[in-house]
């Protein structure tokens, strides 16, 4: 299995931030589920979906989950994509990565994965 620091989804084709709206909060409840940071209250995790699905519906950048843990979920302004990055084992992120791009198919969001890329050249 492929070491990672960093997974990018970058949308390609017709895809854009409001072709997530559907699948986000499989997304983040995967993401905070899988890296044991999922909120002990309810609400607050409905407060983390619902604002930023507020965002996707209007296409615009979300606030992704960018709190202190093991691993964030960031929507970079300049790029129509989101990455994960943390402080996990690489072998988590790219185990959770292929979760999500997985969703993302089921979704019919186009993307494409890239590796550690946060701050280098595409």
């Amino acid at each position: 299995m492929m070491k990672a620091t960093s997974c990018h989804f970058v949308l390609t084709g017709d895809s854009d931030y409001k072709h997530l709206t559907n699948v986000f909060p499989d997304i983040l409840s995967l993401l905070l589920k899988e890296t044991d940071q999922f909120p002990e209250d309810e609400e607050v995790m409905q407060m983390f979906i619902e604002l930023n699905v507020r965002d996707l519906e209007r296409n615009i950048k979300p606030e992704g989950y960018n709190r202190r843990g093991r691993m964030r979920l960031i929507f970079p302004l300049d790029r129509k994509e989101f990455y994960i990055k943390g402080s996990s084992r690489p072998t988590d992120i790219t185990r959770i990565s292929e979760k999500i791009s997985i969703m993302l198919e089921a979704a019919g969001v186009q993307h494409r994965l890239e590796y550690n890329t946060i701050g280098g050249d595409r």
